[in-house]
Parts: C-alpha cells; sequence; structure tokens
C-alpha cells in the first residue's frame, strides 16, 4: 500500500496553486449563506487543482464564519488528506469520485437549499418549464438515487445521473442538490440557480400545472446560451 503525500512532496507549482485555490474555495463558500443554500455548517464547495490530482474542500463541522483559506483540507483524489489540520468535509468521498469519473469536472458543490432538497425529498425532477432552465440546465433538473453518506454511493449516483445529462445539478433523493461546473465558482453558480427556479416552479405549482417548453426550443435556448450569450 502506498503511504499518502504530503503537499511537502510537490513542486511549487502545485504547492502555488494550492495557495490560490484554497483562497478561492474559501471565498466561495461565503456564497452559500449569502444566497440563503445552506444553514449552520452544513454545504461543502471543492475545487480540483489543475497541476496535479489533488482536491480543495471546506473542513467538517466548521463555521462558515471560521473558514479560512489555511483552514481548507487538501486531499488526493482517493479523498486521502494531503494538507490541513482538521478532518476534510464528510461529503469528501463525494466530490473525490466525482473528479475520478469526470475529469472535465473541476468543481463540486453541495447544499441542503430548501426549495431544491423538497423536489429531492418528492424524489421528483424540477420539470423545464422557465426559460432560464433551458438556459442553464438543458432540461429538466433529475433526481439521483437514494444513498447513504458514508462511502463512494452518493459520488456513483452523481456521477451515473449527470453522465450524458446536460445539467449542472442533480437532486439526490432524500438528501438533497449537488452541482457540477468547469470550476467551484461555476458550480456555485449551478447551486443558485437550481434553487432558483426550485423556488419558482413550486409557487406556479400552487397555481395551476406549470406548461413544459417543447423539446426543440429548450435545444436552442441551451445552445444559445451556452455558445453565444455573453460572447
Amino acid at each position: 500500500m502506498t503511504a499518502t503525500k504530503s503537499l511537502a512532496d510537490y513542486g511549487q507549482e502545485v504547492r502555488d496553486e494550492v495557495a490560490e485555490v484554497r483562497k478561492v474555495v474559501c471565498d466561495l463558500h461565503a456564497e452559500l449563506p449569502r444566497w440563503g443554500l445552506v444553514v449552520w455548517t452544513a454545504g461543502n464547495v471543492s475545487q480540483r487543482l489543475r497541476t496535479a490530482d489533488l482536491m480543495v474542500i471546506k473542513p467538517s463541522g466548521l463555521s462558515y464564519d471560521e473558514l479560512t483559506p489555511a483552514s481548507m483540507v487538501v486531499t488526493d483524489l482517493d479523498g486521502n488528506v494531503v494538507d490541513g489540520e482538521r478532518s476534510p468535509s464528510s461529503d469528501t468521498s463525494t466530490h473525490a469520485y466525482v473528479y475520478r469519473h469526470m475529469p472535465e469536472v473541476y468543481g463540486v458543490v453541495h447544499t441542503h437549499s430548501t426549495y431544491a432538497t423538497a423536489w429531492a425529498a418528492r424524489a421528483e425532477p424540477i420539470p423545464c418549464v422557465l426559460t432560464m432552465m433551458g438556459d442553464e440546465f438543458g432540461g429538466d433538473v433529475p433526481i439521483g438515487p437514494f444513498a447513504l453518506i458514508g462511502d463512494e454511493s452518493i459520488g456513483r449516483g452523481v456521477v451515473e445521473t449527470l453522465q450524458g445529462s446536460r445539467s449542472p445539478a442533480v437532486l439526490m433523493r432524500n438528501h438533497g442538490p449537488f452541482t457540477i461546473g468547469p470550476s467551484a465558482r461555476k458550480a456555485v453558480a449551478a447551486a443558485v440557480m437550481v434553487e432558483e427556479v426550485a423556488k419558482t416552479v413550486h409557487v406556479s405549482r400552487q397555481l395551476g400545472e406549470p406548461t413544459r417548453i417543447a423539446q426543440a426550443d429548450v435545444d436552442r435556448l441551451y445552445h444559445r446560451y451556452q455558445n453565444v450569450y455573453g460572447q
């Protein structure tokens, strides 16, 4: 069995990126309570490095106002701690599994935001009834399987649900949303957006059944937003 490396075993380029990503991940955690996506110490953001098979993630059990770049934990992509004084988030194995199996992903976020988690509790996808859903998610926000915390089961469910999907968000049944992106910032943005559409569609359903957008129009919306908008 190979011993886990420490950060000192990596070159200067890697250590420099770790310092940069620690600050990015710390700063992004402040966005979760700002947008009302978490309570107490729940929720986590991670970002994968580009110079090594490492990731930076929030420590377990530390309140958001106590987080600093130095308190962020560095692990390898098996979840083994490489640098940090605290234990990593209890969701570390999920984040690590996603990074190992979705190499295009460099950011993962998990929250228990109220409306998205309510849809997860119903085990019901959020239907694509808003143009912003076509833009951001390319269709419905899907439901992933039920899985217990403690091993790679949640990560496996996230990957199996999102591979081949255009959605950067999955609602894990009876648990809550996980979002992915090409950076942690993009994954946080997806977490904000999935809560917004979960709330809006829920309110719409109090008035009656919302009208789905035709798939051809969803495809056009998604293509424009992803390839033209803001360029």
